[in-house]
């Protein structure tokens, strides 16, 4: 199991970005898939999860309304989209499945509000 995340940076306050996380080593179509995010000194904790056909979505309380997860199963991606950012949105975010029991998590990419 590979997870890839990309599409990181520095941006302005009230910017928006969109996350990927290109998927491999498994059958991406048939598992839900999440995105975590830690913040400096701050526990990793999780703001979205997706259903393995995308149908169904769930959000942290603290991110409901602007941020969206999304998937392409035919590419085996997953996306986070980042909308009007605030400087408490800034963290590493993570990709994340559960795969045959075990927890799998990419790297990360670093989001930073510019402030």
């Amino acid at each position: 199991v590979q997870l890839v995340e990309s599409g990181g940076g520095l941006v302005q306050p009230g910017g928006s970005l969109r996350l990927s996380c290109a998927a491999s080593g498994f059958t991406f179509s048939s598992y839900s898939m999440s995105w975590y995010r830690q913040a400096p000194g701050k526990s990793r904790d999780l703001v979205a999860d997706i259903t393995s056909a995308g149908g169904s979505t769930n959000y942290a309380r603290s991110v409901k309304g602007r941020l969206t997860i999304s998937r392409d199963n035919a590419k085996n991606l997953v996306y986070l989209q980042v909308n009007s950012l605030k400087p408490e949105n800034t963290a590493v975010y993570y990709c994340h499945v559960v795969w045959r029991k075990v927890n799998y998590w990419g790297k990360g990419t670093q989001v930073t509000d510019s402030t």
